[in-house]
């Protein structure tokens, strides 16, 4: 009997497992190609660096990539279920009387092997599976909407910490002018030839750019704090070596860039998986509200001693049917959970798709105004540096009243300061640009974007 166990045992749990074989659970993903790395399009490598360190260092990225792999735990989890169950048992047991005379006593030893398998007959299973599967993919959208952000975030931050840099820059140089011209001013006082308003004035000038220099100096001090905290630091400086927005590359902006860029964007992925799930979920809440079979079998064998072990094996095979009757309402409660659960993700799926043609058009609008209004300003600027170069020739030469070049001065200082801040807003709008389409964008990409996007359609 011993030759006949272990082949009896291995038949069984040959049989169960070809009676259980399922389809490949990997159904086609949508998703988004690969987005181009845009922020290597500024012309620096510093910008690239800092992407990468936030890419590595911020916390929010690591808890996004643990969500992620706790999603693919929970999808193992739930496929596990339409596997049967195999598990084998080992009993030794010693039985004896406790004083007097012993009428049973002696050893025993049992070896057993069980299988338990539930037919999916309604798809409730699979259903579950499907869910699983989907959440998966809307956790792995959910990361790399995150990286998105991350990377836009480090890229706005890093140009504000540049931009307000150069301003402090330029307020110092304004400063210094200040200085030099009521030197200026206190030398014709001397003489006779200023008056003591014209002195007071020109102080108030230097009061007041030493005051804008320093907030722009506090400020600028405060965005090197925000920069650290990118990177999940605390108070650490982030050096740039580059001295001005100036020396950056302006990204540009093609003209009818396709709307189907926008199937690229992570959060749209995210919010379609999460509805796939949704449809799967309902699916597995009615098909619980049908009967459910059970297959189960098992071999056992006990003895006294090791050497009778197997001559005497058992064996035993059932099916169940269990039919649900009354459980209160449960299961319809379950059902139509699902369903109000579907019709709140579909409407979030709408909401994303309006939010992201709405992000991507308001960008488009922001980088085409910020463009307008720097052509203007350029034109301001050269004014404003002309004026100031008559305007301190004329007092030199007696010619003008120090009013006219005291406005010269702030009218000056303005527009530097305003070339800069349009200059920063615009590196940052083709950052936010970027984050609205879901990444960089080429030619190559949108035609692959347009090309997998269609087989997406085409498939479903």
């Amino acid at each position: 009997m011993t030759r006949l166990f272990f082949p009896a045992a291995l038949t069984l749990a040959a049989l169960l497992l070809a009676g259980c074989a399922t389809p490949s659970t990997d159904a086609p993903a949508r998703t988004p190609p690969v987005a181009d790395p845009w922020w290597t399009g500024f012309g620096t490598t510093e910008l690239p660096a800092f992407v990468a360190s936030v890419d590595a260092g911020n916390p929010d990225g690591d808890a996004a990539e643990a969500r992620l792999r706790q999603a693919e735990a929970q999808e193992r989890i739930t496929g596990a279920s339409v596997w049967p169950e195999l598990s084998a048992t080992a009993d030794v047991q010693r039985q004896g009387r406790l004083g007097g005379d012993a009428n049973v006593s002696g050893n025993r030893r049992a070896l057993g092997l069980d299988a338990r398998y539930e037919v999916d007959l309604w798809g409730r299973l699979r259903a579950q599976r499907d869910s699983a599967g989907a959440s998966r993919q809307a956790s792995a959208f959910d990361r790399d909407a995150v990286r998105l952000a991350l990377r836009a975030g480090a890229g706005a931050a890093w140009l504000e910490a540049l931009g307000l840099r150069e301003r402090t820059a330029i307020a110092r140089h304004s400063l210094d002018d200040a200085e030099r011209l009521l030197q200026l001013v206190e030398a014709r006082a001397r003489a006779g030839a200023a008056s003591p308003l014209e002195l007071a004035q020109q102080r108030g000038i230097v009061a007041s750019q030493r005051r804008t220099a320093a907030t722009l100096r506090q400020q600028s001090r405060a965005a090197d704090v925000r920069m650290a905290r990118w990177l999940g630091q605390a108070g650490s400086e982030v050096p740039i070596a580059v001295a001005s927005l100036q020396q950056l590359a302006l990204p540009s902006v093609e003209a009818g860039l396709p709307a189907d860029l926008l199937a690229r964007r992570p959060d749209i992925a995210r919010a379609e998986a999460a509805l796939a799930a949704a449809d799967a979920d309902v699916a597995a809440a009615r098909a619980a509200m049908f009967p459910t079979l059970t297959l189960s079998a098992g071999i056992a064998a006990a003895g006294s001693r090791f050497g009778t072990l197997f001559d005497h094996p058992v064996y035993s095979l059932a099916a169940a049917l269990a039919a649900p009757i009354f459980d209160g309402g449960r299961r319809a409660a379950v059902r139509d959970l699902s369903a109000a659960r579907r019709e709140e993700l579909l409407a979030n799926y709408r909401a994303a798709t309006v939010a992201a043609f709405t992000d991507a058009l308001t960008a488009l609008d922001a980088v085409a105004a910020i463009d307008t209004q720097r052509t203007a300003q350029d034109e301001e600027l050269a004014q404003a540096e002309r004026a100031r170069t008559l305007a301190e020739s004329r007092y030199r030469a007696g010619a003008e009243t120090l009013l006219t070049l005291l406005d010269a001065q702030r009218t000056l200082f303005a527009a530097q300061d305003a070339r800069a801040r349009l200059l920063q807003a615009r590196l940052q709008a083709s950052v936010t640009l970027y984050h609205a389409l879901g990444g960089g964008w080429t030619a190559e990409a949108a035609a692959t974007t347009t090309a997998t996007t269609g087989l997406s359609r085409s498939a479903r």
